[in-house]
């Protein structure tokens, strides 16, 4: 068969080192070049992955060392007069991520991004993988969503394909369910006792959702949540028929373990469920300049707050819809995804659309400014798919819904990968249902405007309220305690060996008229010697309109005057007047 083959092995775990070999036929090309992907689809940065590739040695088929010159910081070219060529390097892979590479004692995870080459000159060439281990690995598991041809030999129709499919090997714990015909494995990396039934049990009715929004065919036969533990640790990246997960080992329910679902384990099934969504929304139906991407360069898109911002819409209403969670839990945690968006000054500065453009830098590479002047398009996008559910339910008297928009994108520009372009969202409530929403998308997506909740939501039975924070751990989502925080600090903060650390200024708060800045630790207020707790405490009970500041910069140390400013409406929350009402709308959706 005429094809690239691809073999990778273990070279070293103790070293973190790959093997890989490339094989390339014979052809009529006199020159071959050779890159690597500088990012991965799905997660909106420059990663530069060529830096981890090693060594890299070229042979001709008749045996002949060729030289590999690299001409850029991840292409190389390689003069073959047109013969067959193989290629050996090694893969660094230690980044515990669900984006790269990674090998230990325990096991190892490869995206193909970071360890298979692209030859350039057959982008469509159908490609081979052989996943071989060495006899000291010989007990490890391999496990990959890529096309199976025999035991440890895949096939994929293109490069495109093949690292869309990411390869683990190693000590796990698997389980797997059967829902609609599509067979769902679970891959736990290392020996936690993991209650993998329980997981699979409560993973059937987000799978049966999903399958029955989007209707039949399903685009997947086989499903992989592969999901690799550690001790800390949180991410999940989408592929074609599986998704890569980090999560801590301990906050899922473990063997014998039963009663209340934790927050974590909430979390943990929100996380599976919202990369499972991703299969759709946003592998197949996708922005049109996502179709085939230059994986060498930035690829920008105004769209991000459609994909994410609808997909993280949809991962808590699936638990709430299904019963995995209570409705006052649900509405607790959009209560908590409202708080964390008011308490950003950046969503007056910047647009979901913007932000959504800006993903490459100003969201992927925060800094301490971030919340003062970006906005996030998985939050704010997470709100504006209410809303707009909402919206579209009072503009047709109840006849159209948010699932109704899905299922027309998913018929539309889905099922046969056509691709959206910008406007996607409004011409096709115009079009498919005469619903003109175009002020609605002008003012909270290409604007800065809040979206309008509370208009709508005496449809569904509820209401939203706000009221000042508990404290500066307070996330929102409930109705007010006994305390509360009665004089802001306006800054984020974590302990320090003497007193805190400020990790982040707000914008016309407190601290920033206080002047202080990112990095300060704060020894002492009103000379006492401060923790986090502490500091809140004694800001709280005074009655003075300012309070005195020790704090350490740079070495160098200030008297600094922060003002004792009022308490702040921050947190949000909504109380359920109608339970029959709010039941209608958490209703599953039909079939498409």
């Amino acid at each position: 068969m005429n094809c690239l083959h691809y073999a990778l092995s273990v070279q070293s775990s103790a070293e973190h080192l790959f093997a890989v070999t490339l094989t390339i036929p014979p052809s009529n090309h006199n020159t071959l070049t050779l890159t690597l992907p500088s990012w991965i689809p799905g997660s909106y940065m420059i990663r530069d992955f060529a830096k981890n590739l090693i060594t890299l040695q070229a042979t001709a088929s008749d045996g002949k060392t060729l030289l590999a010159t690299k001409t850029d910081k991840q292409t190389w070219q390689i003069e073959n007069h047109g013969a067959g060529v193989t290629l050996s390097y090694t893969v660094y892979a230690f980044d515990l991520s669900v984006r790269t590479a990674f090998l230990n004692d325990e096991y190892g995870f490869v995206n193909g991004t970071s360890a298979f080459l692209q030859v350039q000159e057959f982008p469509q060439l159908a490609c081979e993988l052989t996943v071989s281990l060495p006899q000291s690995h010989a007990h490890w598991h391999i496990e990959t969503s890529m096309p199976r041809h025999d035991a440890g030999h895949y096939i994929s129709a293109n490069y495109e394909e093949l690292i869309d499919h990411p390869v683990f090997m190693g000590e796990c714990v698997t389980d797997a369910i059967t829902v609609k015909g599509v067979e769902f494995v679970f891959l736990y990396s290392g020996h936690t006792p993991v209650n993998t039934q329980r997981i699979c049990q409560d993973m059937i009715p987000i799978c049966e959702h999903h399958l029955t929004l989007f209707g039949e065919p399903a685009p997947i036969s086989r499903y992989v949540f592969m999901t690799l533990l550690s001790d800390t640790g949180f991410g999940g990246l989408e592929h074609r028929s599986s998704t890569a997960l980090l999560y801590p080992r301990f906050d899922l329910p473990l063997q014998r373990e039963g009663g209340k679902r934790t927050d974590s384990y909430i979390t943990f099934l929100s996380l599976c469920c919202h990369e499972l969504f991703h299969t759709w929304h946003v592998k197949r139906l996708r922005p049109k300049v996502l179709l085939s991407p230059d994986l060498s360069q930035e690829v920008y898109t105004p769209q991000l707050w459609i994909y994410e911002g609808f997909t993280s819409f949809y991962d808590d209403l699936t638990l709430a819809r299904t019963g995995l969670i209570s409705p006052r839990k649900y509405l607790e945690i959009v209560g908590q995804n409202l708080t964390r968006l008011q308490v950003t000054a950046g969503r007056k500065k910047q647009s979901v659309a913007s932000s959504s453009f800006d993903a490459w830098t100003k969201f992927y590479k925060q800094d301490a400014s971030a919340p003062n002047n970006i906005v996030s398009y998985y939050t704010k996008g997470g709100i504006i798919a209410f809303g707009l559910d909402l919206l579209l339910r009072e503009k047709s008297d109840g006849k159209v819904t948010l699932d109704h928009l899905m299922q027309a994108l998913w018929a539309q520009f889905g099922q046969d990968e056509l691709g959206t372009e910008d406007a996607v969202i409004e011409t096709v409530c115009k079009d498919t249902f005469n619903i003109d929403i175009t002020d609605f998308i002008n003012k909270v997506v290409y604007g800065t405007f809040d979206v309008p909740l509370s208009d709508w939501l005496e449809q569904i039975g509820v209401s939203l309220h706000t009221r000042p924070k508990n404290g500066l751990a307070d996330k929102g989502g409930t109705p007010p305690a006994s305390a509360y925080q009665k004089h802001p600090l306006g800054a984020m903060i974590k302990n320090a060996e003497t007193g805190v650390t400020v990790l982040v200024v707000l914008e016309d708060g407190a601290a920033c008229q206080a002047g202080l800045q990112v990095n300060d630790r704060i020894i002492a207020m009103n000379d006492w010697v401060i923790n986090d707790v502490l500091l809140q405490r004694l800001l709280n009970q005074t009655k003075a309109s300012s309070v005195a500041l020790t704090v350490l910069r740079d070495g160098r140390l200030l008297n600094l005057t922060l003002p004792v400013l009022p308490e702040q409406d921050e947190a949000c929350y909504f109380t359920i007047d109608n339970e029959e009402k709010l039941t209608a709308w958490l209703k599953p959706p039909t079939s498409a």
